[in-house]
């Protein structure tokens, strides 16, 4: 018998949270519980009753303490398998099976396919065949494995939109680092850590979630001080810096100062031409670090 506890994080972002409550009551397999840990002063109101438990804990943190929520809610959590599930995604109806029927044999951490959504496909009426219609996948990422399981040897390909793991795997991992507060790194740094601790990383195919479209920048300079104080933390654990890309674009758009050598520092805030040119337009499914890098390179002092 399947005992799936599903979790997600959330600060705003309703509707995107009726909708992941939504696709769970859809699923071939009913989860035990869902458990949202609210990263805001009060509980989220009137969410659909998608006839399973919905547990809300508050996690309070002005900066988003998403390391410390994914911890409180996985501690919290009955199940004996976790789905972690971004409150923007929407779990395709096999979602919760493949993750399921994946762990009975698997002590690892899986990650599954994450399709994306243009805007509007969301919207109230939709269905999995609108989805199917329209949805992408990210270009900078890499598809699922033909079939099965195919483990991973990079653990920097590891994020959190998507994943899943036995309750007692991600106690055995020691969870996130809660040092980490604010967007950017906590999610590298915990598949550093159960990766070298020996705990295995792969693909699943299958497990697919649709990602809803929202406003966002890519690179994320709306989250300019956050990523540069979590890189930091992530050299003086482990030695060298992670998000790199997103330093180096930082870089290139004038922001940083990232010698090798000495700490980071930031020279400006960004200002509404960097947002401009990071921006994801509203007909693109997801926004694209590299294609900015590629047009700064190309074009350098045009921003």
């Amino acid at each position: 018998m399947h005992d799936v506890s599903v979790l997600t994080l959330a600060r705003g972002r309703a509707g995107h949270l009726r909708n992941l409550i939504l696709g769970l009551s859809r699923q071939t397999v009913r989860p035990r519980e869902l458990v949202i840990a609210a990263m805001q002063p009060a509980p989220f109101e009137d969410l659909p009753n998608p006839g399973f438990p919905v547990r809300q804990v508050l996690v309070p943190g002005e900066s988003l303490p998403l390391s410390a929520a994914r911890n409180r809610i996985a501690r919290q959590a009955v199940g004996r398998d976790l789905v972690f599930l971004d409150v923007d995604c929407i779990p395709a109806p096999t979602l919760l099976a493949d993750y399921a029927d994946a762990l009975d044999g698997f002590g690892g951490v899986l990650m599954g396919e994450v399709m994306y959504l243009p805007a509007g496909a969301a919207d109230p009426g939709w269905s999995y065949a609108g989805f199917e219609a329209v949805c992408e996948r990210h270009s900078d990422r890499r598809g699922p494995p033909a079939y099965g399981i195919e483990a991973c040897d990079d653990y920097r390909c590891f994020w959190s939109l998507n994943f899943a793991m036995r309750a007692a795997t991600f106690a055995a991992s020691g969870g996130f680092d809660e040092r980490y507060v604010g967007y950017g790194g906590e999610d590298t740094d915990f598949a550093k850590s159960f990766t070298t601790q020996g705990i295995l990383l792969a693909w699943l195919n299958g497990a697919r979630a649709y990602h809803q479209h929202h406003p966002h920048h890519m690179p994320p300079v709306h989250h300019l001080e956050s990523v540069v104080r979590n890189a930091e933390i992530f050299e003086s654990k482990w030695g060298y810096r992670t998000m790199g890309h997103w330093l180096h674009a930082f870089g290139l758009l004038g922001l940083i100062d990232h010698a090798p050598g000495r700490p980071i520092r930031i020279l400006r805030d960004p200002e509404a031409r960097e947002r401009d040119v990071t921006a994801q337009a509203r007909h693109q499914p997801y926004a694209n670090t590299a294609s900015v890098i590629r047009k700064l390179e190309a074009q350098p002092g045009t921003v």
